[in-house]
């Protein structure tokens, strides 16, 4: 099976993944509906940086806790890649209620659709952070659950969602976890992103603790990763796959490569204010993607050396679109 004939929506399609994803979707030849949240501004996210005068691609405004708006948006479409959600660790802690009222909701709302509309697949995005602090290195899906922010909780709360309709009415889903995804375009909330625009623009770097590691993978293996489980969709109903690369890298080995690539020699200094919670922060992630290899028969390409030389080389030229994260990690 390729997307090449088919109908696609995007949810969360002005996101970092979801602008490249959809960037990718329409130069494949797929019909592609790209789902932004409404708001009064008509703000399109990241899709500003993505030619929207194909043909095959519309541009469709909502709120996906609307069900009327959700089945609308997923009429005619086959195949539904679901990335909306709210995303910021820190944020969850002020405002926990709204993680669940919208990521619980979204899935929810899809996944009934589905199920009248007759959809062929729900690729539906979970993530890296559902793991808590690794109890084996490397992570395969068995991992137990563990819910140490309010983010992670309302992201478990989504994937049971999706296990339950499997489940119950054989609903034609399948889960996905991405690691620590990287490159342009990605919100200074993220690590990498508020590491490189600190760096290019200050002589300080303000970071929390540069102790924990994570499993930072490239957006186009992400990308190449979220079509290869469409194109095998079938297959996968009702299974869970991790997307990483399998390599554990720790926040101070990542600010001295960006360092590097940068040629900064920007110091590294402690801001407590980027500090999670005690229990709450997750000390090590690292992916086992036996499982992806090989039912997709994919495995990453990018190194992060080489990933990192293009992102910075974006922020430099986007550097006064962002400003440097101010704790959001």
């Amino acid at each position: 099976m390729t997307l090449e004939t088919a109908s696609v929506l995007v949810t969360g399609a002005g996101g970092f993944i979801g602008s490249h994803l959809v960037e990718e979707l329409v130069k494949i030849g797929a019909k592609v509906k790209a789902f932004v949240r409404y708001t009064s501004s008509g703000h399109l996210g990241n899709l500003k940086y993505v030619d929207d005068s194909a043909e095959n691609l519309e541009i469709v405004m909502g709120d996906l806790k609307d069900p009327y708006a959700c089945k609308k948006a997923m009429q005619d479409v086959d195949y539904v890649f679901h990335l909306a959600s709210v995303i910021s660790i820190p944020y969850s802690y002020r405002n926990p209620r709204e993680y669940f009222e919208n990521n619980v909701f979204f899935i929810l709302n899809i996944l009934q659709a589905a199920q009248e509309l007759g959809t062929k697949a729900v690729i539906h995005t979970s993530t890296s952070e559902v793991y808590g602090t690794a109890e084996q290195v490397p992570i395969p899906e068995s991992h137990p659950l563990k819910a140490q922010s309010p983010y992670s909780a309302s992201k478990i709360a989504a994937d049971k969602v999706a296990e339950s309709f499997f489940r119950a009415f054989d609903s034609p889903v399948v889960t996905v976890r991405p690691f620590n995804t990287y490159g342009p375009r990605q919100s200074v909330r993220a690590v990498i992103p508020t590491i490189i625009t600190q760096a290019l623009s200050q002589k300080v770097i303000l970071l929390g603790d540069t102790r924990p590691t994570r499993d930072f993978m490239y957006i186009e293996d992400t990308v190449r990763a979220f079509i290869e489980v469409a194109t095998k969709a079938e297959k996968l109903f009702g299974k869970t796959l991790n997307f990483g690369t399998g390599i554990e890298v720790s926040i101070e080995e990542l600010v001295n490569a960006i360092r590097t690539v940068a040629q900064t020699n920007a110091k590294v200094v402690f801001d407590a204010t980027r500090i999670r919670p005690t229990k709450s922060e997750v000390n090590r992630l690292c992916a086992d993607i036996s499982l992806a290899r090989k039912l997709l028969k994919w495995t990453p390409k990018i190194a992060l050396e080489d990933g990192l030389k293009e992102t910075v080389h974006w922020y430099r030229n986007y550097l006064s679109f962002y400003k440097p994260s101010k704790g959001y990690m």
